[in-house]
């Protein structure tokens, strides 16, 4: 039996988020850029083949179901039944990032708990990259970004995923205000806020911001449009273009729509992003490239030039409601390099 497979299950921010109308099938149509940040989970995987498949999860958060309410459990469930094999498998998730905080971190898990598993049940166990994106859609709208890391871009219900211009490293600071975001409640509150406003309206919302995503990926030396497999990343954009291409986004003025009815439910998180942003406190310079609300919440996060503009504005928010955390955007390549650090490999 393989020594215990560690992987550190990345948390991620939205740099914009835009909803269409709702759809026959209870979703809504996503537009979004998700970016992976280094702040993460740890999701540690014992797996061996066994004649009758059982899956054991624990976790240092009492709050976590354990059972097939968690999207691990599934995960597993679901790529040993896709792979055909019965293992006895133990998954332990080592919790740091916050619950129902728009950061990710269930889909995250459940990301990290199949690349364990594989790493696991090799040679016995395999799957292509294409049948891992395809479990990671049927688990969740955000676990396919997790098989790739870095900027991804994201549409349909936002588990439809492409690699993007990678932005280059830099300075994060994540507010977790400790109160819960439901994403249901926050897509019907979404609704309600909009329903003066027709489908074509909304619809017509979404496709501007596709098409701003696609303008700046272009800025930024690649176009959205041209589709690209996951196994083929290529090679690192340049850093220069990448910067360009978020110049541009900020330029053209990213939100995320979920601010308009999570502030409302939340009206201290408005204060947080000024404290994010430092508008009206500090230089121009010194304020954040772009501070928002991540997801449907409850989290926000900035993003800043320097380490010294961070760490002021984490000491702008510290007093306020929850935690203000230092971290860092990690890019595709050190995203895949730092999966399995905890392990030297």
């Amino acid at each position: 039996m393989p020594a215990p497979s560690t992987v550190c299950s990345f948390a991620k921010v939205n740099l914009g988020l835009r909803i269409g109308p709702p759809r026959p099938d209870g979703y809504h149509d996503l537009s979004t850029l998700y970016q992976t940040i280094a702040l993460h989970d740890e999701v540690t995987v014992e797996a061996e083949v066994a004649s009758v498949t059982s899956i054991t999860l624990s976790s240092n958060d009492p709050r976590l179901p354990t059972d097939s309410r968690n999207t691990v459990h599934r995960m597993v469930s679901a790529a040993l039944d896709t792979m055909g094999v019965a293992a006895s498998v133990r998954v332990r998730l080592q919790k740091n990032l916050p619950v129902q905080g728009g950061l990710g971190a269930g889909s995250a898990n459940a990301a990290a708990a199949l690349l364990g598993l594989l790493r696991q049940l090799a040679p016995v166990g395999t799957l292509t990259g294409a049948q891992q994106l395809a479990l990671a859609e049927r688990i969740g709208s955000d676990v396919p970004l997790f098989l790739i890391g870095g900027t991804v871009y994201g549409h349909d219900r936002g588990q439809r995923v492409q690699p993007y211009p990678d932005l280059p490293a830099m300075p994060c600071v994540i507010v977790a205000p400790g109160v819960g975001s439901s994403t249901p409640q926050a897509f019907r509150a979404w609704d309600a806020h909009v329903a003066s406003l027709s489908p074509a309206a909304t619809q017509s919302r979404l496709e501007e911001l596709c098409r701003l995503y696609a303008a700046a990926a272009v800025a930024g030396g690649r176009g959205v449009g041209n589709s690209q497999s996951p196994d083929d990343l290529g090679g690192p954009f340049s850093a220069d273009r990448a910067a360009d291409s978020l110049s541009a986004l900020v330029g053209a003025g990213l939100n995320n729509d979920f601010e308009s009815v999570v502030f409302e439910q939340h009206p201290f998180l408005r204060d947080s992003k000024r404290a994010l942003t430092g508008e009206g406190s500090v230089p121009a310079e010194q304020q954040a490239i772009l501070a928002m609300l991540s997801g449907s919440g409850s989290s926000l996060f900035g993003l800043y030039r320097t380490w010294d503009d961070a760490k002021a504005a984490q000491a702008r928010a510290q007093p306020l409601r929850g935690l203000a955390l230092l971290t860092e955007t990690l890019p595709r390549a050190a995203y895949w390099r730092a999966l399995f650090a905890q392990q030297g490999s």
